[in-house]
């Protein structure tokens, strides 16, 4: 079956079968070994389809419809094809029209009572999940997000570190101070939730880490403070909101795409991540070089007056750790840590 048959069939079939899978499927899917039943996008993989949605259509009276909506609602971006798929902070319980459940009520345990949907849909759609839910180890609660991967199982979660007040006298315990990141086959991403946003130093330790993309699930919308927050780590972030907004920003905090009026759902785009910010000066006198040896392969551009610069690879066999390699360059972040280390050294010795 071509990829276009397989995924009008999974369209039309996903969601009874999910629903007759909702029980006991956490853990048990694997994908077929040779046939992993999916195709990586351009530039090898490294420039992967995003898909982030609002919470304005997953509702229902209990958080088991509320489950059942959003993957509903995910069907949105199947034409799409996505690498990866992102849902608002804690949405099974954001909007509920009947009673709040508690936290101990709503919390996935590890068997799949919670996002065994999701892991059906990530599964069939070959795509990873990224699934803000309530989780529990040890007797303590946690708003996570729980991280599924293209064969429906659970790769780890994030635990928000940053609970509010009210969260925490529902008794909601904060996560570690040393947010993970994760592996997936087109790049390494990590999360933040929602109240994060407050706090720069997660951010940072995930930039640190390595982390190319960081997911945002949130209450509100964050507006600035998301593309802030990408400028200041040159990483790229994905915001998924209970207010009708969502949005991929560039590692420059360019606004990718949004969501709005005309796509209430959510958003889906392509995020090249061959693609890397360095100082202007001097690097930029290496240029010409680059240009002349790769030629539309690459493109080399500059913002004039923050002095940054960007490479970024057009090619699916070119790839910009090499570039940089090639012609002695250093990331942006990469030449501030050394920049860091000789101040340290010299005030030492001074």
């Amino acid at each position: 079956m071509g990829k276009s048959g397989r995924r009008g069939f999974l369209r039309n079939s996903f969601f009874g079968a999910a629903v007759l899978n909702m029980d006991g499927l956490a853990g048990n899917a694997s994908a077929s070994p040779g046939n992993p039943g999916y195709t990586l996008n351009d530039n090898n993989g490294r420039n992967p389809w995003i898909a982030s949605f609002t919470q304005e259509g997953i509702t229902g009276q209990d958080w088991k419809e509320a489950v059942q909506a959003a993957v509903r609602w995910a069907e949105n971006a199947v034409p799409f094809n996505p690498d990866i798929c992102c849902f608002p902070e804690t949405f099974h319980i954001a909007s509920l029209t009947g009673a709040q459940p508690s936290v101990k009520e709503a919390a996935e345990d590890g068997s799949g009572r919670v996002i065994a949907l999701l892991q059906s849909f990530a599964k069939l759609h070959r795509c990873y999940v990224v699934s803000p839910v309530i989780t529990v180890e040890n007797g303590k609660y946690y708003n996570a997000a729980v991280l599924i991967d293209r064969q429906g199982k659970v790769m780890g979660e994030y635990r928000k570190t940053h609970t509010t007040v009210s969260e925490m006298e529902r008794g909601v315990s904060p996560g570690p101070l040393d947010p993970p990141v994760f592996h997936t086959d087109f790049g390494i991403i990590g999360v933040q939730i929602c109240y994060d946003i407050e706090w720069a130093e997660g951010w940072k330790k995930l930039a640190d880490k390595g982390a190319e993309v960081i997911f945002w699930p949130s209450a509100f919308a964050g507006g600035k403070n998301v593309n802030m927050r990408a400028w200041n780590n040159q990483v790229a972030v994905v915001s998924s909101t209970w207010k009708g907004t969502t949005k991929i920003c560039d590692p420059l905090g360019n606004d990718v795409i949004t969501s709005g009026v005309w796509s209430r759902w959510g958003v889906c785009a392509p995020l090249n991540l061959e693609k890397v910010v360095l100082h202007s000066w001097p690097d930029f006198e290496k240029f010409a070089n680059i240009q002349k040896k790769y030629g539309k392969k690459v493109i080399c551009y500059s913002l004039h007056e923050e002095e940054l610069s960007v490479i970024e690879s057009l090619s699916p066999d070119i790839k910009v750790k090499d570039i940089l390699q090639e012609f002695d360059l250093k990331p942006y972040r990469e030449a501030l840590g050394f920049s860091e280390k000789v101040q340290i050294r010299n005030r030492t010795s001074s």
